[in-house]
């Protein structure tokens, strides 16, 4: 006979192997962007934003329309300002991701971008007045000597441009971030559908055309359809699971392995100043992240986690 709370212990370990390996699995399709943008043939910055943007958000919106029905109008409605915030910086972001990829080494990008948390801490405590804990303060300092180094790196290398860009996608995480916890109870999967049309109507008004050829089009529509959608969707399903802060920590994963792939991939190896300024940045992260989870509690639900959850409008979403 099984001991009292046996079971509870055996679902709740369970549903924690679940949030792993749902993270893990989102980030490793996140990190395929690098690779994958590298074996294009001809397709510009902007084609690509369209196609990937625009299969994200027909994936999406199919998605939304099978679950509300008749109500997928009143889900759009009731995302309010927050979820317009969401939608542009997200929107926004994905194009200045597209970019930075192309412009500067995949390390070099992806580098610089994870520290979003920390900028996300930085404005929380600003828009939302939420508490900086010192151990955050001191991460800061030291990923902006690690960012500080990979800058460096850039002009060195001719890169500087990339480097600069890649903080344009890491302003918008935190914009986003900071727009999910202000909206509270609302469900954001609608604003972040938007986010997707938000980029493919950037990419249809710059690009010259939307011609590209067959190998082009299919890699773009595997970063649509796998990449974006399948990466941010499993990330989200993992949240229902673990808390906020090992979320974070476990999607670190996509920061570690995009720069193997292209290396394998492509042999772009990245300059020792990158992966010295990059070890730097990914520590102040992991170290944040450690701290959160030592705070929270590794076993414990997300109670912090991210409104963006499915859910029917008006629900608690992730």
């Amino acid at each position: 006979m099984n001991p009292p709370g046996a079971a509870p212990a055996r679902r709740s370990r369970f549903r924690r192997a679940q949030g792993v390996a749902f993270t893990l699995t989102g980030a490793s399709l996140l990190s395929l962007a690098g690779v994958t943008l590298r074996h294009m043939e001809s397709a510009s910055g902007w084609q690509i934003l369209f196609y990937r943007s625009g299969t994200f958000f027909v994936v999406v919106v199919l998605y939304l329309v099978i679950r509300y029905r008749s109500r997928v109008a009143a889900a759009f409605l009731q995302v309010g300002t927050p979820g317009l915030v969401v939608a542009f910086s997200l929107g926004l972001g994905s194009a200045g991701y597209v970019f930075a990829l192309l412009l500067t080494t995949v390390a070099n990008a992806l580098f610089i971008m994870s520290a979003a948390p920390l900028l996300t801490a930085l404005l929380g405590w600003l828009v939302l007045r939420e508490r900086v804990r010192p151990a955050t303060w001191a991460a800061m300092t030291v990923a902006l000597t690690g960012i500080a180094l990979m800058v460096a790196n850039g002009v060195q290398s001719g890169r500087l441009l990339g480097n600069i860009v890649a903080f344009g996608p890491t302003l918008s995480f935190a914009l986003m971030i900071v727009a999910l916890r202000k909206a509270g109870d609302r469900d954001m999967i609608p604003a972040i559908c938007l986010a997707g049309l938000v980029g493919a109507g950037l990419g249809l008004g710059m690009a010259e055309s939307l011609v590209v050829s067959r190998h082009d089009l299919l890699l773009c529509l595997f970063l649509g359809v796998v990449q974006y959608t399948g990466g941010f969707v499993l990330l989200a399903l993992g949240a229902r699971f673990l808390p906020a802060a090992e979320v974070a920590l476990l999607a670190m994963a996509e920061i570690v392995l995009a720069p193997i792939w292209v290396w394998i991939g492509v042999g772009e190896i990245p300059a020792l100043l990158t992966v010295v300024g990059g070890t730097v940045v990914v520590f102040a992260v992991v170290a944040q992240a450690l701290m959160g989870l030592r705070t929270q509690g590794v076993g414990e639900p997300p109670a912090d986690a991210l409104p963006i959850r499915p859910g029917p409008p008006g629900s608690k979403v992730r």
